[in-house]
């Protein structure tokens, strides 16, 4: 065996062994495979027709979206650009506007996990140089990432699904979302510069961002935009597939570094949704709720999503109805308030390592949902 097949096969073991180990850690994961073994035995013979319960577009446009994203984060551009605008800033109000736009933005083309995965780190480091309150600043990023990624069908999971079920263009499905979105983001900008003063910081000339892999990020750049078309016209799968085979010979460590796990957790959602969903007791109970009724589709989905998540509560109510709109901004707006409405919330608050953060969030998170429900209320009736 010579030394690349080596590295190849201990590449291959590594990332099974950390794709095993964290589906061991993950909460979601054994809570979904435990409600699919329950459903498997009380009906066995639905096995059979497991995989035909799960959205396979949307499956692929994830995967796509993950390998993507995941190269440009490990090429050191997403870093480098952060340092290059923060570096900019004179004042503690500068930086921390530039901290939450700049994860907003991201969280339109990278998802929103994707954008905390990048931004936060650099929060961090940038609150140790300069005193800013670094867990004030992640909770207005948190929502900052769940008010970005809600314009485009590429900025969060719930979208992605939504748009696939849809049919609609990107163009389309971005512009129905804007104006919930700049109203968000207009809120959210306004309470950013009143948290924070113009006291004049300095970040220093020192560059401390990683080093830069331009090879990888211009692959990266050059598959994304075609990515994004191929999944527009409805080509995921096949897209997804040259993705993946680009990088199997171009970078394969990047692959290695893939969220598999949450691909996994995907599909467990479905089916396990999808089950329930077709359970006598649970459509009686749903057709209790109206949800025939936009209002009551819309509030729905604000509520479904303070208990299960935005993203299981999207894929639940569109078994109930088309009306992929009221779904949008109702799952949307419930990406605010508890902190399990969103998970990017959770990914948030835990990179924060501070364990007052927890309480600390829905002091801005809870009222920010009240913001988010009303303007959706009143731009969808």
């Amino acid at each position: 065996m010579n030394l690349e097949e080596d590295f190849g096969r201990q590449l291959r073991f590594n990332a099974l062994g950390k794709l095993l180990d964290g589906l061991r850690r993950d909460a979601v994961f054994l809570v979904l495979l435990g409600v699919l073994v329950l459903l498997s035995t009380l009906a066995p013979q639905k096995i059979i027709a497991y995989p035909s319960l799960v959205d396979w577009p949307t499956i692929a446009a994830l995967t796509g979206l993950l390998t993507l994203t995941k190269a440009l984060e490990r090429s050191g551009a997403l870093d480098r650009a952060g340092h290059w605008l923060t570096g900019r800033m004179a004042t503690e109000r500068g930086v921390a506007l530039c901290l939450v736009l700049t994860a907003a933005m991201l969280s339109t083309v990278l998802t929103n996990d994707v954008a905390l995965f990048v931004v936060v780190p650099l929060t961090l480091g940038v609150c140790r140089l300069t005193g800013l309150p670094a867990t004030r600043l992640i909770i207005l990023e948190a929502l900052a990432v769940n008010a970005g990624s809600a314009l485009t069908p590429i900025g969060n999971p719930q979208n992605l699904f939504l748009w696939q079920l849809s049919g609609v263009s990107f163009v389309e499905f971005t512009a129905t979302m804007l104006p919930l979105v700049l109203v968000l983001m207009g809120v959210l900008l306004g309470l950013t510069y009143c948290l924070f003063t113009q006291r004049a910081i300095g970040l220093g000339d020192e560059d401390h961002s990683s080093t830069l892999d331009s090879g990888l990020m211009w692959v990266s750049l050059a598959l994304y935009v075609p990515f994004v078309l191929a999944t527009d016209l409805r080509y995921a799968g096949i897209a997804a597939l040259v993705v993946l085979l680009i990088f199997l010979i171009f970078r394969r460590h990047v692959l290695a570094q893939v969220d598999w796990g949450l691909l996994l957790v995907f599909v467990l959602m479905f089916i396990d949704l999808r089950l329930v969903a077709g359970l006598a007791f649970v459509r009686d109970g749903m057709q209790t709720l109206g949800l025939e009724q936009a209002r009551h589709l819309y509030f729905a989905a604000i509520g479904a999503s303070q208990i299960i998540s935005n993203v299981p509560a999207a894929i639940a109510l569109a078994e109930y109805s088309n009306n992929w709109r009221v779904i949008a901004y109702g799952v949307n707006a419930g990406g605010f308030g508890l902190v399990v409405g969103s998970m990017a919330n959770l990914i948030a608050l835990r990179m924060s390592g501070d364990r007052r953060a927890w309480l600390e969030f829905h002091w801005y998170a809870i009222p920010f949902l009240g913001v988010a429900a009303a303007c959706g209320y009143v731009l969808l009736f």
